[in-house]
């Protein structure tokens, strides 16, 4: 009797190991099936993907994959919304002000809002920019072109860096990922013709830095640079706010730090 219920015991616990064994590889591939997916979706919608620094660069912008709104944390564009800025470009006291307007603009069959970016020395206004800036499903807010305006003799032209995404080589960067990892790399712009090369890479998720407007921590830390040009950037984002601070790391003497926001 002994001998026939060990006999039964070993069977109970062979088939039991089976099961469980069965059980272990359904449940183990499907959750790896669905990490797998979820990390392929994550990868396909990451700035590195999208705009990568590698050439040939040729964005897939389809009009179906952006929103209406840009609410990115790090790069919220609220209609109405001006950021202040103040600083120093060489040894000239510099203001910043940008405003978000209720303006769109079509590029490449998406609508583009509309930030005018003004920079001023002793009051006066020495360059103007409409920016276009529209955000795609995964959060990434692109960079579609820009109208560049500079002060030459007493009047605003045109400057050599304007640029159009689908327009006479003109490529959309990526200005803001939707989920920034350190190590992350993404171009920002793209139109040689121009020089409007700008790349980026994310530093840090913990910056801190003090500016007029306050004290902020957990900050997005960017180094921002183009190809072939000494100079690099360093800037901070806070979620909620936006960039609180930029400073010129390499090159010459130029730091510009939020000091309000207004609606």
């Amino acid at each position: 009797m002994a001998s026939g219920l060990k006999r039964v015991s070993m069977q109970g616990i062979a088939a039991a190991l089976v099961l469980g064994l069965l059980g272990w590889l359904a449940s183990g591939c499907g959750s790896s099936n669905g990490a797998s997916s979820s990390t392929s979706a994550s990868a396909a919608g990451s700035a590195p993907t999208l705009a990568p620094i590698q050439t040939p660069y040729s964005p897939k912008i389809d009009p179906a994959n952006f929103v209406s709104t840009v609410d990115n944390p790090y790069w919220p564009l609220k209609p109405g919304t001006t950021f202040h800025y103040k600083g120093i470009r060489g040894k000239t006291p510099q203001t910043d002000n940008e405003v978000v307007t209720h303006q769109t603009k079509q590029v490449l069959g998406v609508a583009s809002t509309v930030v005018r970016d003004t920079v001023s020395e002793h009051g006066k206004p020495i360059e103007r920019t409409f920016d276009w800036y529209a955000q795609d499903k995964y959060g990434n807010v692109w960079y579609m072109g820009e109208d560049s305006l500079e002060l030459k003799h007493g009047h605003f032209i045109t400057a050599s860096d304007s640029w159009k995404g689908g327009v006479n080589g003109g490529e959309p960067g990526i200005i803001m990922p939707g989920k920034p990892r350190p190590g992350d790399a993404y171009r920002q712009e793209y139109y040689p013709p121009g020089q409007a090369l700008d790349q980026a890479r994310v530093l840090s998720l913990n910056g801190k830095v003090t500016v007029p407007d306050g004290s902020f921590k957990g900050l997005l830390v960017t180094s921002e640079h183009a190809p072939g040009d000494p100079q690099v950037e360093q800037k901070y984002y806070s979620p909620g706010t936006g960039e609180g601070q930029e400073t010129v790391v390499k090159g010459h003497h130029e730091q510009f730090k939020l000091v309000g926001i207004t609606h």
